[in-house]
């Protein structure tokens, strides 16, 4: 009624609008029949007076569902060829969230073991670079190495480094991306300490 009265319209005028007889708006207002506008009649009357059809009766819109977040810890600490070290108990910085279909996707062992790590230097480019984030999956790691990009321990720091096992799969190689950087070869694979396996890189769009 409202509406009617702001757009200087009457009752018959809306009802001829929507094809009815010229009564049926004013029914519809005073005596609630019908009790109801049809959806059609009601898309038109909301087009018409510029409002949402919520204004006119029609149902809240539902948004769409919630996604659920995991959220995986950024940890205080920087990997890299001479940088940074792993220590237990390590602070976190922040969270980031990712929902829990595209962390299935990363095959990870299991959500709880993901952390996430800052890169510094530029030791594994072009794969990696200096300022990159990546989350590194800590159940997937010694045990189970295998070709791949890992964290590890090495000389007590902590750094990101390439692994290949070789042929006879008893020795392994620890490569930098980065060839003006040095590279392992024929290491027991017992000899290195691994931290976990690189699943995903988070990188800033300059």
């Amino acid at each position: 009624d409202e509406l009617i009265l702001k757009r200087k319209v009457n009752y018959a005028s809306i009802s001829r609008l929507l094809g009815r007889n010229p009564a049926y708006i004013q029914q519809y207002i005073r005596r609630g029949s019908p009790k109801h506008l049809d959806d059609a009649d009601r898309s038109v009357l909301a087009q018409f007076f510029g409002v949402d059809e919520e204004v006119l009766g029609a149902p809240s819109r539902r948004g769409n569902p919630a996604i659920e977040l995991v959220q995986v810890p950024v940890m205080n600490v920087h990997a890299s060829a001479g940088h940074g070290a792993l220590a237990e108990g390590e602070a976190q910085s922040g969270q980031f969230g990712f929902s829990k279909g595209w962390l299935r996707e990363l095959n990870a062992s299991n959500s709880s073991s993901l952390s996430a790590i800052g890169v510094v230097g530029n030791s594994m480019e072009p794969t990696l670079y200096d300022g990159d984030d990546i989350v590194i999956d800590l159940g997937d790691a010694q045990t189970r190495l295998r070709d791949g990009i890992y964290a590890l321990r090495m000389d007590g720091a902590l750094n990101v480094k390439r692994i290949a096992i070789e042929p006879k799969g008893r020795l392994v190689s620890v490569t930098s991306d980065n060839q003006a950087y040095p590279s392992w070869h024929g290491l027991d694979r017992r000899s290195i300490s691994v931290v976990g396996r690189m699943r995903c890189i988070i990188r800033k769009v300059k």
